[in-house]
This record gives structure tokens, sequence and C-alpha cells, in this order.
């Protein structure tokens, strides 16, 4: 199911053995859009750490309620790498990382989950071939970018500037960032937008930018997006008929 990201911030995160905090953020990668890590708020039980859950890890969240279960214990948690709480991501963290919890790596194949295409395959194939840990070798350095940060980034259309990042929108099953949520404010008053990430060019860090390959009138014209109302294929499909664009469900 679709949903946005501001309505899973906060919500409260419990491990097999007890509650461990809040979401607090989420990192996602900016080739594939699609979130590695949630980012739990510890502060009252362990303060000064980042803690990150992959999706992985999660189980099936109560979404009524606003509790989310974590299928680790809190011990798992306490005693996983630690990563200060302004540190970078690195590569060779996530390698730490995968080799403690035991996950297989992400990266390395054609699909968004490796050669899967969700992180729930990814795990339950990992775990039926006991796969050792020597694939999760990859020199190649990725940054993850925060979507606490990207929000608010302006987007740039081929002809102009178009509004800015207010929202994303995440497919809770397979985690992948499906829409940025335009808010058009100063150009279009109380009017918000969806745009795929997939039509993006380029995601720029400096210039608190992102690049889409769209004009300014197919986006001023595109199908407004209600964030009270759930987004179904109905809506999808007209959106992406709209932008001449092909379904990414099919």
């Amino acid at each position: 199911m679709l949903r946005t990201i501001s309505t899973i911030l906060n919500n409260v995160l419990l491990a097999e053995d007890g509650e461990i905090g809040r979401c607090k953020d989420f990192l996602f990668d900016d080739e594939k859009w699609t979130i590695r890590y949630m980012v739990a708020d510890t502060r009252k039980w362990l303060p000064g750490r980042k803690v990150l859950i992959s999706p992985m890890s999660l189980g099936e969240p109560n979404w009524s309620t606003q509790r989310f279960q974590v299928e680790l214990t809190r011990r798992q948690i306490e005693e996983s790498p630690p990563l200060d709480e302004d540190a970078p991501v690195s590569r060779q963290y996530e390698i730490l990382y995968g080799k403690y919890f035991g996950t297989p790596s992400y990266w390395g194949g054609t699909n968004i989950w490796g050669d899967l295409p969700n992180p729930s395959l990814l795990r339950a194939e990992h775990d039926k071939l006991a796969t050792d840990f020597k694939n999760l070798e990859d020199p190649e350095e990725k940054k993850l970018r925060s979507v606490y940060e990207v929000t608010g980034y302006h987007i740039q259309a081929t002809d102009g500037e178009i509004g800015h990042i207010g929202d994303f929108v995440v497919d809770d099953g397979m985690w992948a960032l499906r829409y940025v949520v335009v808010n058009t404010r100063n150009w279009l008053p109380g009017r918000m937008v969806l745009v795929s990430p997939q039509w993006a060019k380029t995601l720029d860090w400096s210039e608190k930018k992102l690049w889409v390959d769209l004009t300014t009138e197919s986006i001023k014209n595109s199908p407004e997006y209600n964030p009270l109302a759930p987004i179904d294929r109905q809506y999808e499909r007209a959106l992406h008929d709209h932008y001449g664009q092909r379904f990414y469900w099919e």
C-alpha cells in the first residue's frame, strides 16, 4: 500500500521484548529510490546513538495504533555496531551491520533489493540458502540520503522552478519511494501534485534541488493530489497518462 512518509514518522517502535523509541527518519539511495534504513529515535534509551533498522527487520505495523513491530530484541539493537548520531552511513558500516544482524546486502543485483523486489523476499531467500557474507564486500561507496534533510528541496523543471518537496509517498511492502509530493504554494496556492522520482534527472545535494525531466506547465496541469484521499490505481493511471510515462507496475 502507498503511504506518505509523514504518516509513518513518530510511530512507536516495538522490539520483540519491549519499546525502543519512535521512528525519526529514513535513509534512502537516490539511484533506485528505495528506503534502506529506518532511523530510530532512542534518545531516552541509547542517547548519542544513531540506531538503524533495516526494512528486512521490520514486521507488520499496526497502522491504526501507530505501532511498528521490529523483529529484533532490545539487546540485539543495543549491541549492534555503534554509529555516532551525526555520522554518515558508509558502505563499510553497512557491511558490519549486515554481518552483525545476519542480513544480506541489497546492492549488486538488477532489482531494487538485489535480485528481488522487496526486503522480505531478500531476507527469506538469504535465510533459506544460508549465504555467507563474502558478497557484502562491495568497494563502491554510495551515499544514503535523509528523507528529513531532502524535504524542502526545490523542484527544478526543464524550464524553471515549480515548488518544493513537501513529502514522499512510499510503498510499504517494497519500501520504494514511488512519488515526491510537490508543494506548489508559491506558484499555485494550496495545490499539491505528485511526481515520480523515476522521472528525475538528478538530486543535487549542493544546490538542494531535485531536477526533473518535466516542464513547469505539465506539472501545473497534472492531477491534483489530495493528502486525505488514498492513492488508488485509477489515480496513478491518470497521473502516468498525463505525463506520458509507463506504468511502473506492468
